[in-house]
């Protein structure tokens, strides 16, 4: 096994995933882990207000600091629940981790993702309403049109480079062929799914008018 002591969790696990998850798997769920969820789930809110435009909720320092406040709860609470989700799913497929080496590969595995989510912001301060314009209006143009295409580019990869790196890490801790580990994945992100949009809408109940709507008004 290489040293441990040479790991940089946060550089290498863009390339050396399986050697980050290897050098994470006795270690307990720490401060990072907690940081790096909190950034996913603002990164998530930002990405629920941006299809229904800044115009329809609030100023745009608003919906950062919304999205801040909100977004790290979520992001902690649903990394914390996925991983007891992924860790059930994983030991009825024959896996071995444990929740702690789960939620490692959940946070450690989104670091694209939460690399993508601080692009946002700092995009989202630099041009304001044009960030979160699904199609962006005619006299959005030049730099700020270029910007919203780069941004929206960069995510989307980096978010599919956060699932790479999370199916290669289930497999490494769970034991599984990198198949099977991607199948244990996408049934996680359905039950996921199913849990969150309850758990939206129940939000959205009683934080009426704070919290975006993730489905169009009928």
């Amino acid at each position: 096994m290489e040293p441990t002591e040479n790991i940089r969790p946060l550089k290498d696990v863009w390339l050396r995933p399986r050697r980050v998850f290897r050098a994470l798997s006795t270690r307990p769920v720490g401060l990072v882990d907690y940081l790096l969820a909190a950034t996913i789930g603002i990164g998530n809110f930002l990405a629920l207000y941006r299809p229904q435009g800044a115009e329809a909720h609030a100023p745009v320092l608003e919906i950062v600091v919304q999205s801040v406040a909100y977004g790290a709860i979520a992001g902690i609470v649903g990394t914390l629940l996925m991983g007891l989700i992924y860790t059930r799913l994983s030991a009825r497929a024959g896996g071995r981790a444990t929740v702690p080496q789960v939620i490692h590969v959940l946070a450690y595995g989104n670091v694209p993702t939460a690399a993508a989510a601080g692009l946002w912001i700092l995009s989202a301060l630099l041009i304001g309403e044009a960030a979160f314009i699904d199609t962006p209006k005619t006299e959005v143009e030049g730099f700020p049109a270029f910007l919203v295409f780069v941004q929206v580019a960069v995510y989307l990869l980096l978010t599919l480079w956060s699932v790479v790196l999370q199916v290669m890490g289930l497999s490494e801790v769970q034991g599984f062929l990198v198949r099977k580990a991607f199948g244990v994945w996408v049934l996680g992100q359905l039950i996921w799914v199913l849990a969150s949009l309850f758990l939206v809408q129940l939000l959205q109940l009683l934080f009426a008018g704070v919290l975006p709507h993730i489905a169009p008004d009928r």
